[in-house]
């Protein structure tokens, strides 16, 4: 008992210590002084662990002293960081998600990459092999994108329902079965994530399913089909729901579009995408990429997009996923950068993850982005890309990216007003600050510029990527 009170008063003193240092500083056996540990541990009163870094031996802490000297360690590592602007935001998440010309990657494992990223994101279904995976990928090839989906690592599917609820007779001009309130064909705007399949339940599970949407006759049938005989090719489901093969592409497409479907290449989507006049011929057109466009029957098996039952997996592993999804996409984290995530999760929760997170090493807390309200969390590695953008001398690079691109953060991390996530609308940024749109074939301004420099905006937003200029240039505004 004397050992144990002593022990207790030296511990409230000391900070993190070795048993063979108490035994020492007492002048007691050290084998008294580990029982006697041993028993303060079992009341909850000191924590046990590797406290010191490099420290190799074990080291004993009084609980309430740990907690403290881990809130100024966390306070120190905050006050370390210097803000940097939502330009210069907006020039780091270029690099990290691998706009920028020099950070652009190839083959299947960059696409890969470039897929990680961006999990769960939903973007519109035509802006995917048009704008946002060419503009990361160099000489992207849709061959790259089916074989990963072949290969169980990717899938495709709308998180949320699509449908339009109501309908009536079909009019003139209609195919027979297909009613005005559900949609015939995915249209190019609908949004689609492309996923990992390994998080596939966890967003699916977050997806804000309503009411089921109300389907077309052939969407109906083949619907049970899928239901009864489960992932079937599409001349399975031709013979087993008794339709022609144009009726089941066009309860495909109804399907598709209302989230409740999937398939397992991304041909199934790009098929339904493509008018059939112009499948199986050169002249589909992703990116600088010309290739073969399939008809919708070599897509390989459809399957149900199946949320998970209330009575599975709770949504606290979805919720981490989802945290964890959002700090590889942004790289530093804020309630605003989430403004155009088609997953609406409450920042409340996820604030509370971060937080544990931080609390356990994993990742830091702290003001990374100037001009933006609330908490903000990052990655280790994040802050140091950060550090390095902040050193980093203006180029003067012209950056172009469609409005429909997760990175289209205007009005939303940068100033002015919020541009339309419309595929064929174009931002273009000149270091980080959004310079003009194009929208609806009109340019628009962002910020000022002279008069001179209009044919070169207009290039670069027409032509999507351009080179940076030469310093000498960038500095005389030429």
């Amino acid at each position: 008992e004397a050992i144990l009170e002593l022990l207790r008063g030296r511990l409230e003193i000391l900070g993190p210590t070795t048993a063979s240092a108490l035994a020492a500083s007492l002048a007691v056996p050290e084998g008294d002084v580990d029982v006697a540990l041993a028993g303060l541990e079992q009341q909850g009163v000191i924590l046990r662990g590797t406290f010191t870094p490099g420290s190799p031996q074990l080291e004993w802490c009084e609980r309430r002293l740990l907690a403290r000297i881990h809130r100024y360690t966390l306070n120190r590592l905050r006050a370390e960081i210097a803000p940097v602007s939502a330009a210069e935001y907006m020039r780091f998440l270029f690099t990290w998600q691998r706009v920028d010309p020099d950070a652009r990657v190839r083959g299947l494992e960059g696409l890969a990459a470039v897929i990680a990223l961006l999990d769960g994101y939903e973007a519109a279904a035509a802006a995917w092999e048009s704008e946002i995976l060419p503009a990361r990928c160099d000489e992207y090839d849709p061959m790259l994108l089916d074989h990963l989906c072949l290969t169980g690592r990717v899938a495709w599917g709308r998180l949320s329902w699509g449908g339009r609820t109501g309908g009536r007779a079909s009019g003139p001009g209609e195919p027979s079965g297909v009613s005005q309130g559900s949609l015939s064909r995915p249209i190019r705007s609908s949004p689609v994530a492309l996923l990992q399949r390994a998080n596939a339940m966890h967003w699916l599970r977050l997806g804000e399913r309503v009411e089921a949407p109300a389907l077309s006759t052939y969407a109906r049938e083949a619907l049970d089909v899928l239901k009864r005989h489960g992932a079937s090719f599409f001349s399975d489901l031709a013979q087993g729901s008794g339709l022609l093969a144009t009726q089941v592409e066009h309860g495909l497409a109804e399907l598709a579009t209302s989230g409740l479907v999937t398939s397992d290449s991304f041909a199934g989507l790009r098929a339904l995408l493509t008018p059939s006049n112009r499948r199986g011929l050169a002249g589909g057109r992703f990116g600088r990429h010309r290739g073969h466009v399939a008809g919708v029957e070599s897509a390989g098996r459809w399957s149900l997009l199946r949320a998970p039952a209330p009575g599975e997996e709770g949504d606290e592993p979805a919720l981490e996923a989802f945290a964890w999804a959002c700090l590889r996409r942004y790289g530093v984290v804020f309630r605003r950068v989430l403004a155009r995530e088609s997953l609406v999760v409450p920042w409340r929760r996820l604030a509370l993850i971060y937080r544990r997170l931080e609390a356990r090493g994993e990742i830091r807390g702290g003001r990374f982005v100037s001009g933006m309200s609330g908490e903000q969390f990052a990655l280790p590695e994040a802050v140091g890309q950060l550090r390095a953008i902040r050193r980093d001398p203006h180029r003067g690079q012209l950056l172009s990216i469609s409005a429909a691109d997760p990175l289209n953060l205007v009005g939303i991390v940068t100033p002015g007003e919020r541009v339309a996530a419309v595929r064929k609308n174009r931002i273009l940024f000149e270091d980080g600050v959004p310079l003009a749109t194009l929208e609806g074939g009109v340019i628009r301004p962002l910020a000022p510029y002279e008069s001179r420099r209009a044919y070169e905006i207009e290039r670069a937003l027409v032509r999507r990527r351009a080179a940076a200029r030469p310093p000498d240039a960038a500095a005389s505004g030429g």
